[in-house]
């Protein structure tokens, strides 16, 4: 699959169900990766971006290491910082996940928060879907404090963008039941050639 058949980036805003969908498409067998987690990894102490964001956000470093909410609630209301974190970042996460999806064969699906990704022009997009209102409820239902979530949500693609380059769209409004039964006649797609 070295065309780029079966590359797949998960997208979608806040609260949409991307995590969901990723972790019941590994229950079906599709190696899935979790851009998020390999953000984590290149913020760690003596990993590749540590060294730069600690000096660029001082105030996030707690004890030695970055401390993730911190370093949230400094971006995710100032968008001139969000876009420096990920000038800093992006680029060791998209060579870390290159480099991971190099041997493998078959669909890959990368889960990634974000429109304009790296990992090249024959990945396809699938975007998540569900309203904004279902998405508020969601991160709240998970602990979130709504400022913060508004936050997130307005430093993030619109649904309309999201949508806009969507090459599969998986709604996801209603119960985890309903999303099971979307991502089983999902996963058939995901190793189909382009049309």
């Amino acid at each position: 699959m070295r065309d780029g058949n079966g590359r797949w980036v998960l997208g979608g805003g806040i609260g949409s169900g991307k995590s969901a969908v990723r972790r019941l498409l590994e229950q079906q067998g599709v190696t899935t990766i979790d851009a998020d987690s390999v953000g984590h990894s290149v913020l760690e102490p003596g990993a590749a971006a540590f060294d730069e964001v600690a000096e660029r956000f001082p105030t996030a470093v707690v004890d030695g290491r970055i401390d993730r909410s911190r370093l949230a609630a400094i971006v995710f209301t100032d968008p001139s910082e969000l876009k420096a974190l990920e000038a800093m970042t992006h680029p060791h996460i998209f060579d870390t996940i290159r480099a991971h999806i190099q041997e493998i064969e078959g669909a890959v699906v990368v889960e990634i928060p974000v429109v304009d990704h790296s990992l090249g022009p024959d990945w396809r997009v699938a975007v998540v879907d569900a309203s904004e209102e279902v998405r508020l409820d969601r991160a709240l239902a998970r602990g979130m404090e709504a400022i913060d979530v508004q936050a997130r949500i307005d430093s993030q693609p619109t649904r309309s963008e999201w949508l806009s380059v969507a090459d599969l769209v998986i709604p996801n409004d209603g119960t985890i039941e309903q999303l099971e039964d979307v991502v089983t006649r999902v996963v058939p797609e995901l190793g189909r050639p382009r049309s």
